[in-house]
């Protein structure tokens, strides 16, 4: 009985998680009129303020400052924070910019990239579904980037610096929350520095766009924070596969809202290509169900 509340409560948790990513663009979108750099500054600084409360709370501030010490994990954090930075940089300026369908291309493809790092970078074996859904995948870029005329840079942007930020990740190890306190901490006193400058020059949408701007602003710590604690609370309570599976809702949410509430076009071309993804998906879903065993959960997503 205590068992399946576990499995109720992280499947809770995880829908709580991945549901709030998915829904994330509309956050960015009401932070549109606002420069990109300054909002990812802005996130960097409130995660980072958010982070160090939480830490403090539950006593963790010695093993942040302990995972700092060590100087392997340090350069290794160095660009896991380049990483995650640039990665939130793309997914701001695409969605400020109307390409919230691209953004969710990437994220779809992210699980598959994966595995060709894995393939490429960790010696692993690719079994024959898992080949093939590779395949898929890259067939799906091919086609989009044909139809297009050009290569769907923000999507693969978006796929290779998480999928790059997850495989460097795997190195050290540490959990979310203090993997990204860390990383926000590298990332502040850039953050701060660039928004004195243009408070400087231009001034800040901060301190001169208005009460409401500014509350957007400082809740970008909450944005990013709570749903890493969801995830977190999910992680522990559920199968791999299973939070696998879950992953998939916020590229797919983040989908739904770019063709139906932010009216983006979708074309035939774009049909085909996200058809060979899901397709793509499926399979490899199917061949993780059928070999499942007791792997960590995934690196989280960050966005």
């Amino acid at each position: 009985m205590k068992n399946d509340d576990g499995q109720r409560a992280g499947i809770a948790y995880g829908l709580a998680a991945y549901g709030w990513w998915g829904f994330v663009p509309l956050y960015f979108k009401a932070v549109s009129h606002v420069a990109p750099l300054e909002v990812l500054a802005h996130r960097v600084l409130w995660s980072l303020v958010l982070l160090s409360a939480l830490l403090a709370a539950r006593g963790r501030i010695p093993l942040l400052v302990k995972l700092l010490r060590d100087r392997r994990t340090l350069s290794v954090l160095g660009l896991t924070t380049l990483l995650i930075a640039a990665n939130w940089l793309v997914f701001i300026w695409a969605v400020a910019n109307d390409h919230v369908l691209q953004a969710s291309f990437g994220y779809f493809i992210t699980p598959l990239l994966n595995v060709l790092l894995g393939v490429v970078v960790l010696k692993e074996r690719l079994r024959r579904s898992q080949a093939l859904a590779v395949a898929l995948a890259g067939l799906g870029v091919l086609w989009l980037s044909w139809r297009l005329g050009g290569l769907p840079v923000i999507s693969l942007a978006l796929a290779a610096s998480f999928s790059l930020y997850g495989l460097l990740r795997k190195l050290i190890r540490p959990d979310g929350t203090l993997g990204l306190a860390a990383e926000t901490l590298l990332l502040a006193p850039a953050a701060l520095a660039w928004l004195l400058v243009r408070e400087g020059s231009t001034g800040t949408a901060f301190l001169h766009g208005g009460a409401g701007t500014a509350l957007l602003l400082a809740a970008g710590g909450i944005v990013t924070a709570l749903p890493l604690i969801w995830f977190a609370e999910a992680a522990r309570r559920l199968r791999y596969a299973t939070v696998g599976f879950l992953q998939y809702l916020s590229p797919t949410l983040q989908f739904l809202l770019a063709v139906a509430l932010f009216h983006e076009p979708f074309t035939a071309s774009h049909a085909v290509a996200f058809g060979l993804i899901w397709a793509a998906l499926g399979l490899y879903s199917w061949d993780a169900l059928r070999h499942v065993g007791p792997r960590p959960a995934p690196i989280v997503n960050t966005r």
